[in-house]
């Protein structure tokens, strides 16, 4: 059984601390056996990693030492094998990206609400609720009342929210994403774009399939991610399969910025 482990947070560091960081994590990493991805960039960090269970707690006791990484978010599970093939430990960018330089969550982000709170503003009226995954994502499972933009890729956000959202008519919006990372950073898009009442989902879909029991739960359908699992469904339990392509209905039209 391997211990996995993804985590994220935005924090502001310079271009010559982010090839420290990147560089020390890679190192250790290799020399704890790891498999996954890490991406660090000069707005913080991103990354699902696997490993054995001591060796997960020894990186993450170091990682927790580093002065920027004391109190990163993170979300934990369990497998019989590595989901990932390798290795892959990155500088770039952004750790999500968005290609927007407006877009600054470091700081500015919207208001966190706990998958406790989450039911309570699905069920408010003036509530917007915006799935800001991908459209693929959206048809494995979503949240009841939510609003599929139909992209192709995160960065298609910003021009999609330009063209079909007016912050003098939407009182409040409420997003949501698979872990955390995506719908904090559109929080910031949000927020710059006029948006007054801004929520986010602390900790995303997986959060919030942890902490909520299945007969309260709003979700339907399953949780896609991005490792050989391939999806998983309420209460964090493996499916083993592959995407059905053919819930991809050929009628759609993506939105093409």
């Amino acid at each position: 059984m391997v211990a996995i482990r993804a985590f994220y947070k935005f924090v502001a560091m310079s271009p010559e601390r982010a090839d420290e960081v990147t560089a020390l994590l890679k190192s250790r990493c290799e020399e704890l056996e790891f498999k996954g991805a890490i991406t660090i960039a000069t707005e913080g960090i991103n990354g699902t990693v696997s490993a054995s269970p001591e060796n997960m707690a020894v990186f993450w006791a170091e990682l927790s030492a580093l002065p920027e990484f004391g109190d990163v978010d993170y979300k934990d599970s369990s497998h019989g094998e590595h989901p990932f093939r390798k290795l892959r430990i990155r500088h770039r960018k952004e750790i999500i990206t968005i290609k927007d330089p407006s877009v600054d969550p470091t700081t500015m982000v919207g208001t966190y609400v706990t998958p406790a709170e989450w039911n309570d503003l699905l069920a408010d009226p003036d509530v917007f609720v915006l799935d800001t995954r991908n459209h693929y994502e959206y048809v494995e499972g979503t949240f009841e009342g939510a609003v599929d933009p139909k992209t192709r890729n995160f960065s298609h956000l910003p021009a999609w929210v330009d063209a079909n959202l007016d912050p003098t008519k939407i009182k409040k919006v409420a997003m949501f994403c698979t872990g955390g990372i995506r719908c904090e950073k559109a929080s910031a898009l949000m927020m710059g774009r006029g948006f007054s009442e801004v929520y986010h989902l602390k900790g995303g879909i997986l959060k919030y399939l942890e902490e909520i029991p299945e007969e309260e739960s709003k979700f339907q359908g399953s949780c896609f991610i991005f490792d050989d699992r391939d999806a998983i469904l309420t209460g964090l339990e493996s499916e083993k399969r592959k995407f059905d392509q053919n819930k991809l209905d050929d009628s759609v039209e993506y939105f093409r910025p």
